[in-house]
């Protein structure tokens, strides 16, 4: 009988030797360096134990440019729904200026609500579109690798505003599962969705036709929509909105639905956008699209342009100098101080502790699988000196204890190496940027960390 064996290592003689552990070991002990990390590093984090504070006096959070405001930071807690939270912070700041408030926030769970659904439908409908496929098909795979994530785009953002609208958040506050979604209602979903899409192949297999698994999926979507209702509750068709403003002025609108809220009150349209992103192994000028990315079945699909950092820089700046906040994607935990809000390439001394120093470029950081947009921020600020822009300011949905007061300071540097998706009215975007959209789309595979769904 032949053996067959699963793939493993090259060579099985290669193994770990004790020698050589022994060999690392008197290496380390006899160096004075590694020896003062080891007391200073293991009950701390890397964060902590090896903060440059140099680098946090070089770059203080004061900002040339900065857009006013007073409002609360918001808190996603175990949600990963910072797309949400992030693109609901820009929308909130011109209600504020309009009505003279103090504080408002958005509902966030009123949309991570619709999101929920919607992606139930968009997951089911790709699996109906893949039932030719092998299971082992990576178009199948992937699509059951994350059945309905918390994750999304703005474009994902605006499809749901747009045909669901918005409410202010003490209409439809949290629940247990809309902000620790990650602890629990996440895999109760997934997994029965995942269910369903083996009831659903192994029917096909059996005879059934696309249409007849198409009438099965009204009653899938009643349970998804039974869960999330219970684990969410219901939220409101219409509502009355009633606040006071800075001068104690009263104001009501009365019996109006989140579709009217959004259309009457909301100074931002979301339409009027554009995605940028920053993959130098892809072409630039070029526009990409996500394979099986996206929420509401019907709405504009998920589309970045690839630019240089050099035209994402431009746009920022215009847009930050116009008053406009705007939202971007980056590596949320690379050369990060969450007790004091910087992120910077020098800010932990990985090199002086552990001697060691990357020399991976950002394309290489996509490409092993080690960079790419993890999550969303609202960029607010920038500081610019000699015509350069030195740091930039974001908002955070985090909560105030963290970063700096909610608040995050970037260096450029970082912002150049670490920033990857960003998020711009058009106005603000140059045209021969813009027409790239009018030539054909290039398609990318879901899995590319490039344009990975970030949490």
């Amino acid at each position: 009988m032949i053996n067959f064996r699963a793939k493993g290592p090259l060579n099985d003689s290669e193994n770990l030797s004790l020698l050589q552990l022994h060999s690392f070991n008197d290496e380390l002990n006899a160096n004075n360096t590694s020896n003062l990390a080891r007391i200073t590093v293991p009950d701390r984090s890397y964060a902590d134990a090896l903060h440059n504070s140099n680098v946090q006096k070089q770059h203080p959070p004061v900002f040339s440019h900065e857009l006013p405001f007073d409002g609360s930071i918001t808190d996603q807690k175990d949600s990963g729904i910072c797309w949400i939270f992030a693109s609901l912070n820009v929308l909130r700041r011109g209600i504020m200026e309009k009505y003279n408030l103090d504080d408002l926030e958005l509902s966030q769970p009123y949309l991570f609500y619709y999101d929920k659904l919607e992606k139930a439908n968009w997951f089911l409908e790709n699996i109906l579109a893949t039932l030719d496929q092998d299971i082992e098909s990576p178009d199948v795979q992937g699509l059951l690798s994350s059945p309905n994530p918390d994750g999304g785009h703005w474009h994902m953002f605006v499809a749901l505003i747009e045909k669901y609208g918005v409410v202010p958040k003490h209409i439809y506050p949290e629940t247990f599962h809309t902000s620790h979604s990650s602890l629990e209602l996440a895999d109760l979903l997934g997994s029965r969705l995942r269910e369903h899409a083996m009831i659903f192949r192994n029917a096909h297999a059996m005879g059934a036709t696309v249409e007849d698994l198409r009438k099965r999926k009204h009653d899938v979507l009643k349970e998804i929509h039974r869960i999330v209702s219970i684990s969410a509750k219901s939220p409101p068709e219409r509502f009355t909105w009633i606040f006071k403003d800075k001068d104690g002025k009263l104001n009501e609108f009365k019996d109006i639905t989140p579709l009217e809220f959004y259309k009457q009150h909301v100074r931002f349209d979301c339409t009027q956008t554009v995605g940028l992103m920053n993959d130098p192994r892809k072409e630039y000028m070029r526009s990409y699209q996500p394979d099986y990315v996206g929420n509401v079945v019907g709405a504009p699909r998920v589309i970045f342009i690839n630019v240089p950092m050099s035209i994402i820089r431009q746009c920022a700046l215009k847009s930050i100098k116009d008053g406009c906040a705007a939202t971007f994607g980056l590596d949320e935990h690379s050369l990060y101080s969450k007790a004091t809000g910087m992120r910077a390439l020098d800010i932990t001394e990985y090199e002086a502790a552990f001697d060691i120093k990357s020399h991976m470029s950002k394309a290489e950081r996509l490409q092993y699988k080690a960079g790419g947009a993890s999550h969303i921020m609202c960029l607010v600020g920038a500081h610019i000196e000699d015509g350069q822009v030195i740091r930039w300011k974001a908002e955070n949905s985090r909560g105030s204890a963290q970063d700096n007061n909610g608040y995050s300071t970037i260096t450029d540097e970082w912002f150049e190496e670490h920033v990857y998706l960003f998020h711009v009215k058009r106005s603000y975007v140059p045209e021969h940027v813009l027409d790239v959209l009018n030539r054909d789309v290039t398609p990318i595979p879901c899995n590319d960390y490039s344009l990975r769904i970030p949490y």
